[in-house]
């Protein structure tokens, strides 16, 4: 599963979100450092990594977890602008 070197850049996104996950730490330094890129930019490309059928060949259950981590966040959001919450 670890991306070589040429890869596709979502591989390398992916494989980045699986070993931070377990580190932690500063993320938004750790994807400067890595990507040469901002966090919300970097929250872009994982977002769409998400949707690629690639993606979720490559890591099923990864995916599947960020896939429900970002769907949770939906909802919370969607529930605050409607006043539920």
């Amino acid at each position: 599963m670890d991306a070589k070197p040429g890869g596709p850049p979502w591989e390398d996104i992916l494989d980045f979100e699986r070993t931070q996950a377990q580190m932690g730490g500063a993320k938004a330094v750790a994807v400067r450092n890595r990507f040469g890129m901002s966090l919300t930019r970097y929250y872009q490309l994982l977002n769409r990594t998400l949707d690629r059928p690639e993606a979720l060949e490559y890591d099923p259950m990864l995916v599947h977890r960020l896939r429900r981590l970002r769907e949770t966040r939906r909802r919370t959001r969607f529930a605050r602008r409607l006043g539920l919450e």
